[in-house]
């Protein structure tokens, strides 16, 4: 058999084996061992690699159609150098998705624009790229999607439906508060997921405020317990990242004092600078 026929063998059997990604990339990395850029333990890896590549767009794909999920934002996009009361080594952990395996739950909590939203979202992309099914909502989506399914008598349904995800993240808990039947709605769905699937959670209130924000103590108390039992919290402190050009913008206007202003002066003038 010649270099030919070797190359069209090979071929076919990509294409048997149903491995578009590697039948794409075979000609290029063959070019490359014939030129000697690549040895052949390489040229394997970058087929296996063309071909997993392939596999996870298709499933993330996939996932944004039946997830919901509103936008794409992994973890290499994330800014640690930003956030640095984060612990990086933690969220890498996470990002490995043991916790999905042992049906635990995560909860990032922090004030607005530190970067819950985007960590979860990661988790999610992470767990969709490995097969699994995900889904994700903002507290009120999720409960206005419960009281639409109890109003049609078809809530047991939805909530098996929402029980089955192997990662559901829900958003957005305090920034705006929900009645008391609908805190007895998400606690409902809570406790069909508890011990039976992972559900990722961010809040911009701290534990302490979720009776407030769910209108019931009594219920909150009961649905911290149930998240947890197994769980990871991780608390984020910091500035808003998405206003961090107008925190430039404040100190590049700041005004810059005479030499001889005086210091009592100097501490004045910066209490007078509004925070926003």
């Amino acid at each position: 058999m010649n270099a030919t026929e070797r190359r069209d063998h090979i071929r076919a059997m990509l294409a048997d084996l149903k491995l578009p990604g590697a039948l794409e990339a075979v000609d290029a990395i063959l070019a490359d061992v014939d030129s000697g850029s690549l040895h052949a333990s390489q040229a394997i890896e970058h087929l296996l690699t063309a071909q997993i590549t392939l596999r996870n767009n298709h499933r993330l794909r996939t996932a944004m159609r039946s997830s919901r999920l509103p936008t794409i934002k992994t973890l290499q996009q994330f800014d640690f150098a930003f956030q640095p009361s984060i612990r990086r080594e933690q969220i890498e952990s996470l990002h490995e998705l043991a916790f999905i395996k042992r049906k635990e739950n995560v909860i990032f909590l922090g004030p607005p624009g530190v970067g819950k939203t985007h960590l979860a979202i990661s988790l999610a992309i992470a767990a969709a790229e490995s097969g699994r099914r995900v889904y994700y909502g903002t507290l009120v989506g999720l409960i206005e999607s419960l009281e639409a399914a109890r109003a049609a008598g078809q809530l047991a349904r939805r909530l098996r439906v929402l029980s089955h995800p192997a990662l559901l993240i829900v958003d957005e808990i305090g920034y705006l508060p929900v009645s008391r039947d609908g805190a007895v709605l998400l606690f409902q769905l809570i406790n069909h997921r508890y011990e039976h699937a992972s559900t990722v959670l961010t809040s911009n209130k701290g534990f302490e405020e979720w009776g407030t924000i769910l209108g019931d103590e009594v219920m909150a108390a009961a649905l911290i317990d149930r998240l947890m039992h197994h769980c990871h919290v991780v608390n984020i402190r910091g500035n808003s990242y998405r206003m961090r050009e107008h925190a430039d913008l404040r100190l590049a206007l700041r005004p810059r004092p005479d030499p001889g202003t005086s210091e009592t002066t100097l501490r004045r003038r910066k209490k007078e600078i509004p925070a926003h």
